[in-house]
């Protein structure tokens, strides 16, 4: 065995600044590749894990000397006297080191045209989370935010499938291979690579390798200072589109070659805030601790336009999980995302959220559509813009617009997001069918999700199978520790059965807490609606319209348990102002 200790100490100097494990495991990999060789199955180099390698295949003593024409004089014919063996067998490797060096040119040169002729085949990519090389685990966020806007960059390509953060993410640590990690997520090629950090400057390094083949296409190492990183970013991107000879536009190449320089400081505090928006926005602090890391980061650096971006998106779902009021949400989401496109209108995300303003918050539904096409327009692989749209064109009543863009949205985001977006669609629609398989196949990919419990138990309400959807609030209840749409879901569920008693506990306990924390009035109403109590119920919707509640402007034309007024001129009315159209 050689140990990876020996092998950095023979090639690389203890100053060298170089990403070690990646170009140890790029070396292994095109030995490998030379020799047919395979890691699961070796038969010449045997990974020993976290310890070395060994050569493996069979090796055994010549112990006869080269067989040579021998003259009269008994000299090897050709060898001038006194030459010793050893010189014999030194020529013949200086031979046999022509041919390979001739041989392994050609092989080079094969190889670099076979790879010029797959990378011209290549239609979709996915970006595997990047290592992080620094030995510090809090640089992790440095790491995953690298990875991130990777994507984001290469999701500019129009030409290109790029799969979303969301569905690569799991692959951290995996022991797939790569064509295995390929299939799964339908992609022609793999970018892999690392981050390390040291002091202010940073090095990535990145490969490009063919999915189905795992055959090495391109390798690059870039290293800058941190205040560049974005800079540095946008030029991995660029050289990846390249290689896979993406269609990239002047005014694409444009925007990737415009990138400024960002406050290291800010950049620092911008990544954090994205990991607690994108990977724990479920947690109810994760909203408050981005939204407080995204103002750290405008203060340190008050041009950067991503920061902005980040805390439009930070207030959009405080508001949405009533974490603050609508109209706090509101007015401070647009104040941000107003501000970032000011200083960058080509922020595809920015664009979404705009949308996602005038839509839930504002009523202004066409403007919204334009900022929602606007954002794909930007980013066409920006999986969230195209789950934003599709339900937004459900809302519209417009089902095969919005079946087409989640179908869109599949091939990018194979996580739970997509499925969560799958079944609010469904929803949406009202049908109630497709809600249900959608959910389950939402809970296949992801258990631990309450909302998917939440949308089967619509679904089930909307088939008339109350206590199956029953079973399935107190389940989304249990596991949200109490999502106020779960619980006003299950109270109107069981007025629907006649336990009255119950479903006017959980209404009165609402009423409680509403004077002292946000409460949906919406929520209260649909319980009074299920308890036939219609002045109750159109008292609280005045109040969530007066308060602009989101789950007004989102549900009223669609929620079923909103049938039992429709026939009201109360109700028509309230649908003519709040701008739904009937």
């Amino acid at each position: 065995m050689v140990t990876r200790e020996e092998l950095r100490a023979e090639i690389w100097t203890a100053d060298t600044f170089v990403d070690f494990d990646h170009s140890l495991h790029n070396a292994i990999a095109r030995l490998r590749e030379v020799l047919g060789d395979s890691a699961d199955t070796p038969r010449y180099i045997e990974t020993l894990p976290r310890r070395g390698y060994r050569f493996i295949a069979p090796v055994k003593r010549i112990e006869t000397e080269p067989q040579l024409p021998v003259s009269e004089n008994g000299q090897a014919d050709g060898v001038p006297s006194g030459v010793r063996p050893t010189r014999v067998r030194a020529a013949l490797a200086f031979v046999l080191l022509a041919f390979l060096a001739v041989g392994s040119t050609l092989w080079l040169l094969r190889t670099a045209t076979n790879s010029a002729n797959a990378a011209g085949r290549l239609r979709s990519i996915a970006v595997l989370p990047l290592d992080n090389l620094s030995g510090d685990a809090s640089q992790n966020y440095l790491v995953d935010g690298m990875t991130d806007e990777l994507i984001t960059d290469l999701a500019k390509v129009d030409s290109l499938r790029v799969i979303s953060r969301t569905s690569v993410m799991r692959y951290r640590g995996t022991k797939k291979s790569l064509p295995e990690i390929a299939r799964e997520l339908n992609v022609d090629a793999i970018v892999e690579g690392s981050v390390l950090r040291s002091g202010g400057r940073v090095r990535i390094t990145a490969q490009l390798l063919n999915a189905a083949t795992d055959q090495h296409l391109w390798a690059e190492s870039y290293e800058r200072d941190l205040g560049d990183v974005l800079g540095l970013q946008s030029e991995v991107a660029e050289n990846i589109a390249r290689q896979v000879r993406a269609q990239l536009t002047p005014e694409l190449q444009a925007r990737l070659r415009s990138v400024r320089q960002v406050n290291p400081e800010a950049y620092e505090a911008y990544v954090r805030g994205r990991f607690y928006l994108t990977t724990e926005f479920t947690k109810p602090q994760s909203l408050k601790a981005a939204r407080s890391l995204f103002e750290q980061s405008i203060q340190k650096d008050p041009g950067f336009a991503l920061a902005y971006s980040g805390l439009a998106d930070a207030y959009v779902y405080l508001g949405f999980s009533h974490q603050i009021s609508p109209e706090v949400a509101e007015r401070s989401a647009e104040e941000a995302v107003h501000k970032a496109l000011e200083l960058d209108d080509s922020i595809g995300e920015a664009h979404d959220t705009l949308g996602m303003l005038n839509w839930r918050y504002q009523g202004k539904l066409d403007e919204a559509e334009r900022e929602f096409n606007r954002a794909i327009a930007l980013s066409p692989s920006y999986s969230c813009a195209h789950e934003d749209r599709a339900i937004y064109l459900a809302f519209r009543g417009r089902r095969a617009e919005a079946l087409a863009e989640i179908a869109k949205s599949k091939e990018v985001d194979l996580s739970p997001s997509a499925a969560l977006a799958e079944s609010a669609t469904y929803s949406e629609l009202r049908d109630y069918e497709g809600l249900i398989e959608a959910s389950r196949r939402g809970m296949a990919s992801d258990p631990s999700e309450w909302l998917e419990h939440y949308y089967l138990g619509v679904g089930y309400e909307g088939e008339g199978k109350l206590q199956e959807a029953i079973f399935e609030y107190q389940k989304a209840i249990e596991m949200s520790d109490g999502a106020e749409s779960a619980v006003s879901a299950l109270a109107y569920a069981y007025s629907r059965i006649g336990r009255r008693a119950e479903a006017e506990n959980i209404v009165h306990d609402l009423e409680r807490k509403s004077k002292g924390a946000y409460v949906s009035p919406y929520a209260i109403a649909t319980i009074y609606a299920g308890l036939g109590e219609k002045d109750s119920a159109f008292e609280f919707l005045e109040k969530a319209y007066t308060e602009k509640s989101l789950d007004l402007s989102a549900s009223l034309k669609s929620d079923s348990r909103m049938d039992s007024l429709r026939s009201d001129p109360r109700f028509q009315a309230l649908l003519r102002r709040a701008g739904v159209s009937v």
